[in-house]
């Protein structure tokens, strides 16, 4: 399985990465729903056997590259304190997340996972970032709330509503989010 530690440049490595670009190039080119795991070995330059040994099935490769798409790039920015940070991450966040590739990736992520561990690692991202933004504010001195109640009454919301209610959804709610857990910008308070 992708799952499993794998040598930093060891073929296993290579081998994922070659299988993932083959993926994001051929999504691209001929769309997801043309997508099979013999076009997407041919493009790798791998053989089929070493795509279902490794992933499974075109579900779980789909969910591995989704996994690695959803993984952020960058630090979140640092605005100079802790209702700012969290408020302009949490706008970002709906921004990529709430896209129309963000939805897929996240319907790929969840649907070729069936023991959990790529929603685990989705979660994982976020709650990184997180903490980032929290050792921050606490550096600075910031009152700050735990990772899970900024995940709880933060993120949780915004999942639900990008997935379930994505009507009306933009970064004034984000924003709203963010307020309603630390209270107006300026105050300090949870």
């Amino acid at each position: 399985m992708s799952r499993q530690m794998v040598r930093p440049g060891g073929r296993s490595a290579r081998v994922q990465a070659s299988v993932h670009t083959a993926v994001r190039e051929l999504e691209a080119e001929v769309g997801r729903d043309a997508l099979t795991v013999p076009l997407v070995a041919q493009r790798a330059g791998v053989t089929p056997s070493t795509i279902y040994r490794r992933w499974g099935d075109l579900t779980e490769l789909l969910s591995d590259v989704a996994v690695e798409r959803l993984r952020p790039d960058t630090a979140p920015k640092d605005h100079g304190a802790l209702a700012s940070d969290l408020a302009a991450w949490a706008e970002q966040f709906l921004d990529e997340m709430a896209s129309p590739a963000g939805r897929a990736y996240i319907r790929d992520a969840l649907l070729g996972d069936p023991d959990g561990t790529n929603a685990g690692q989705c979660s994982a991202y976020a709650a990184d970032q997180v903490d980032l933004i929290l050792a921050r504010a606490t550096e600075r001195g910031d009152d700050i709330p735990e990772v899970e109640t900024v995940i709880d009454r933060v993120v949780a919301p915004l999942m639900y509503r990008i997935l379930f209610r994505p009507a009306g959804l933009d970064a004034a709610y984000a924003r709203g989010l963010v307020a309603g857990l630390l209270g107006p910008v300026g105050q300090g308070g949870r």
